[in-house]
């Protein structure tokens, strides 16, 4: 049995261990919907800018246009970050983790704010203990920067 992917795919499947934690092979491990966690940083602030969801289609496209495509679970489709509100994300670097079920995208966004809301990160805001024992969210960045 090849690890390599059949003829027409881009991923492989079905690694053994050893081989999926210390190969050169990139087998991703989609869950049970298709899909795979991704967390997207800044390339050069190393600033963690947002979480998302990337299906086959959407990693295979990020690989071959250098851009960052995800997957809305939300609207059930394709999303090339940045086609509607100008947050392009060229990827300078993709990783998997140890068991490659996770992808971490490396990027320099090509205009400012990475989240929908408008602030540069979609983790613009940190949890708090209170007094009482409950949690509350406190405002890491104030100003957004996009609209």
């Amino acid at each position: 049995m090849s690890n390599r992917p059949p003829p027409g795919q881009m991923f492989a499947t079905n690694l053994d261990k050893e081989v999926l934690e210390e190969g050169e092979i990139f087998a991703p491990s989609f869950d049970e919907n298709g899909l795979i966690p991704t967390i997207t940083m800044h390339a050069e602030t190393f600033e963690v800018l947002m979480f998302a969801w990337m299906n086959e289609d959407s990693l295979a496209k990020t690989l071959k246009s250098g851009e960052a495509w995800y997957w809305s679970r939300s609207r059930n489709e394709l999303w090339h970050k940045g086609a509607t509100s100008g947050q392009i994300q060229k990827v300078t670097e993709i990783r998997t983790d140890c068991d490659q079920d996770v992808v971490l995208l490396k990027v320099i966004p090509q205009s400012p704010g990475a989240c929908h809301v408008g602030y540069n990160s979609c983790f613009y805001r940190s949890i708090q203990m209170n007094d009482d024992g409950t949690a509350r969210l406190m405002f890491e960045e104030t100003e957004k920067v996009a609209k």
